[in-house]
């Protein structure tokens, strides 16, 4: 298909190869917190953009959580004009500085992209960094004029992706937002989750603010639950519907002999004290944090690779992720594994931990593994890991992160009558994330268990468009909505 903005031919765009961002070297990154890839300049944009095929049916679209545009910001990319593309991006999506470094588009827009049928598909995911690094650059960001100002206001519990989502969303649409945050600072699993290597919280503090310009009102250190009930959320503060986006992030262990000791952490702990706490720059900040000279992280999602990462830059000379299944079977993204082996880490596949083990001071010595083998495919679609018999071994560490999973904090759902939760400690929402309780949404980790920053995101606009009908409808203007 012909685009004036594309002076190429089709056969001529597929010639080009993608494009690859600048990346500090393994050996100095491994050292230090700062981010990995310095992004694409304005000729990788340029050049990259021009692989787009324009398709006639976009199939990218469909891969997108959240709905981009992707062919009409590219379009604005090769027009040289990247404050439009970044705001063609923020129709749909208004954190695309975040997404750009952490969504993971090889599973989702770039795995649909019909030039990757036969090719490697067109760097989506790069170029919605470039464009929304560009509009920061340059201080050229304008918040939209809101169109209609609403009576009607919203409270928003959590802000992590699925919340900051669903506030830009609605605040679009001219409702009063108020976001509750428990921490002191803004962004959940943005900020004490994800490490600075990853996403600078400079970004995050700067789409925030973006938020912010809509009109969005932010308390942090307000624990709903404890400061305030949601009834009294409803009643007292006068809020019309409340969107819970609380995440999940109670840690959850393997129950292996030896996870009391000290030297174990949750990625949870771990991540938090250096991501949120700033460990990593201790004794010049408050937070201390201590691992030994061999680590050994259990899992094999993001988290999971954060987490060993993170590791090697406090100074590990061996980080060890074990993961009971193969390469092909884990979750984390593949420029994260292939990031992760560049810079030393050593991934024990066909591992599992059965035991920790202790010095004499009680302090982390070692852990037990056996080895696996690949079985039948169990309910998630992945071969089972099956144990192979007298392959024990033991591995010399000082410190673990178990990295296996979260699940919500039940401070809500034990002080909300009437919310159904599932066994897992979810909420129960349907298709437009509406739970048990009249007025009530709920969406992200909260509602799905783990998942990912865009899943999240993709939740906050649903549960926007759905508080938008509800708050219009007769059902909110006529009935009570406390339980």
């Amino acid at each position: 298909m012909t685009n004036p903005a594309n002076p190429l031919k089709p056969s001529e765009r597929m010639k080009i190869p993608r494009q690859e961002p600048v990346e500090q070297p393994a050996g100095e990154r491994m050292t230090n917190f700062l981010e990995v890839s310095f992004g694409f300049d304005i000729d990788r944009s340029i050049v990259e953009a021009q692989r787009c095929l324009d398709c006639k049916q976009p199939l990218c679209i469909d891969g997108c959580p959240v709905e981009i545009d992707i062919p009409g910001f590219i379009t604005l990319v090769l027009r040289g004009d990247y404050v439009g593309a970044a705001n063609k991006i923020r129709e749909a999506n208004y954190l695309p500085a975040i997404c750009g470094r952490v969504c993971p588009q090889e599973t989702q827009c770039e795995e649909l992209c019909v030039l990757g049928k036969k090719l490697t598909p067109v760097a989506i995911g790069k170029l919605e960094r470039f464009v929304a690094d560009y509009e920061m650059r340059h201080n050229l960001f304008q918040a939209p004029a809101i169109a209609e100002h609403r009576p009607e206001k919203v409270a928003i519990v959590g802000s992590g992706p699925a919340g900051l989502t669903c506030g830009a969303e609605l605040a679009k649409m001219g409702y009063q937002v108020t976001i509750f945050e428990a921490l002191h600072a803004v962004g959940g699993v943005l900020r004490y989750g994800i490490p600075e290597f990853r996403l600078p919280k400079e970004i995050l503090d700067i789409e925030t603010e973006r938020i912010k310009a809509l009109g969005v009102q932010i308390y942090t250190n307000f624990v709903v639950g404890r400061t305030a009930t949601i009834d009294e959320l409803f009643g007292e503060w006068g809020f019309k519907a409340v969107f819970l986006a609380t995440g999940a992030g109670t840690p959850t262990f393997m129950g292996i002999p030896g996870e009391n000791l000290s030297g174990v952490y949750s990625a949870n702990e771990f991540l938090t004290r250096v991501n949120l706490m700033g460990a990593f720059k201790f004794p010049d900040v408050d937070t201390p944090i201590k691992i030994g000279r061999s680590v050994a992280v259990i899992g094999g999602g993001n988290t999971a690779m954060d987490a060993v990462r993170t590791a090697k830059r406090l100074g590990a000379e061996n980080a060890y992720l074990i993961y009971r299944r193969s390469r092909s079977e884990m979750p984390a993204r593949v420029e994260e594994i292939h990031h992760a082996e560049q810079e030393g880490i050593q991934l024990m596949l066909l591992t599992n931990p059965t035991r920790i083990i202790a010095d004499a001071n009680n302090w982390v010595s070692g852990i037990e593994c056996q080895k696996m083998e690949l079985g039948e495919p169990d309910e998630s679609g992945r071969r089972r890991p099956v144990a192979v018999k007298g392959s024990e071994f033991i591995l010399p560490v000082q410190t673990i992160v178990e990295a296996i999973g979260q699940k919500p904090n039940p401070i809500i759902q034990s002080t909300t009558p009437g919310l159904d939760t599932s066994k897992r400690g979810t909420i129960v929402t349907n298709d437009s994330q509406k739970t048990s309780r009249q007025g009530i949404f709920a969406g992200g980790d909260l509602a799905r268990g783990g998942a990912t920053v865009i899943l999240a995101m993709r939740d906050g606009k649903n549960a926007a468009r759905a508080i938008h009908e509800y708050l219009q409808s007769a059902e909110a203007a006529g009935s009570p909505v406390q339980g």
